[in-house]
């Protein structure tokens, strides 16, 4: 019960910085374009720099082995995710795109970072880094159909991949990082929530809710990325002992988060339908603000 309630309390408190960016951008204080540049502040500064802090912990047998784990169950219920997505929206790309992968990366490793600590954000980088994978390579072929789009380059210089593989190799050598440097990553840790929130209320903002709650499909990609995917990946991760809770409930916070944002970009830059991929972004984050305390409540009672 005390775990839920931390975690409405931070729900809310993302909902608030939601606002503010919801705020900013219906009155002009924040553009298309400043939305656009929030988010690459994120993924190409902040983000890499909370991956790289939650890997500066000392190595043990317990984080190796968990990350490894992590890893494998990050892979297998992101598979699962897309098979789950393709039966169900096959002729529907922004859909099919938008319910296989999450916002494990904006909204994810925020409500992570707030709940479980850095040990969590250390696993959940693998889940993050494997969306990348799977939508540059996977995401790209469902948006153009077209296997000559993928592109390997994208993927190996991707921000978030790369923070990990740094951030990994800090983990594995004997290396201390001036104190300089750790309170700059710090800083710029810090940045993630209130950032990222900030980047989903422009989102919010683009778009009239009358709209929204009249779309069929937008519901239904919601319910498939908010319900159904989370409640399969919470029983495939029943199968996992309990002593092993922290990975377990990283993993299903990651799987449980509302559409990514990636959808809107990877539409707009494949001409697929924009609009509709705000609709779908926009529907699951609001939905997701009572449906992501009901799945962790659920997990919480199980395990």
């Amino acid at each position: 019960m005390e775990f839920t309630l931390i975690l409405i309390k931070q729900i809310i408190i993302m909902f608030l910085m939601m606002s503010v960016g919801y705020l900013l951008y219906k009155k002009g204080k924040i553009t298309n374009q400043g939305s656009k540049e929030i988010g690459s502040i994120l993924i190409h500064i902040v983000i890499p720099c909370v991956v790289i802090n939650s890997y500066m912990t000392e190595l043990d047998d317990e984080h190796l082995s968990g990350l490894l784990l992590a890893f494998i169950l990050s892979v297998f219920t992101l598979i699962v995710s897309i098979v789950i997505s393709h039966i169900i929206f096959k002729k529907h790309p922004i859909e099919d795109f938008g319910s296989a992968f999450s916002n494990a990366g904006f909204m994810g490793i925020p409500i992570i970072q707030m709940l479980l600590g850095s040990d969590a954000v250390f696993y959940v980088s693998t889940y993050v880094a494997m969306i990348n994978v799977f939508q540059w390579t996977y995401g790209v072929y469902l948006m153009t159909h077209d296997k000559r789009n993928i592109s390997i380059y994208k993927i190996v210089t991707n921000p978030v991949l790369i923070s990990m593989l740094i951030g990994f190799v800090l983990f594995i050598l004997p290396i201390d990082l001036p104190d300089v440097l750790c309170q700059t990553l710090d800083y710029f840790a810090n940045l993630n929530a209130p950032l990222a929130m900030i980047s989903l209320g422009t989102y919010l903002a683009q778009t009239s809710f009358s709209i929204i709650i009249k779309d069929k499909v937008a519901w239904s990609s919601s319910f498939v990325r908010l319900i159904l995917i989370p409640l399969i990946t919470l029983c495939i991760l029943n199968f996992i002992p309990n002593d092993l809770y922290l990975i377990k409930m990283t993993v299903l916070i990651a799987a449980s988060t509302p559409v990514g944002s990636n959808v809107a970009i990877f539409a707009q830059l494949n001409g697929q339908d924009y609009t509709q991929a705000i609709k779908s972004i926009c529907l699951s984050t609001v939905c997701s603000l009572i449906t992501m305390p009901f799945i962790i409540t659920l997990a919480m009672m199980i395990w």
